[in-house]
């Protein structure tokens, strides 16, 4: 998953995705470094917080628009 990348284009902390997202600042970093995978629920969240797809998130397309 592309979440580190995506976090720090927009130039935020862990710690503020976290919050944004109501989890806690280490299940982000537990996403980043791949010890834990999200489920559909914590996907959707973080997709829809970036505006990009779940298929750009989990690597599946390397285009991030979402299919409208």
């Amino acid at each position: 998953m592309i979440l580190k990348k995506l976090r720090k284009e927009k130039g935020i902390s862990q710690l503020k995705l976290a919050l944004d997202l109501n989890m806690s600042q280490n299940t982000i970093s537990r996403y980043e470094t791949g010890e834990r995978e999200p489920g559909i629920c914590e996907l959707v969240k973080i997709a829809d917080y970036f505006d990009v797809s779940i298929d750009y998130l989990v690597g599946r397309t390397q285009n991030p628009k979402k299919n409208n």
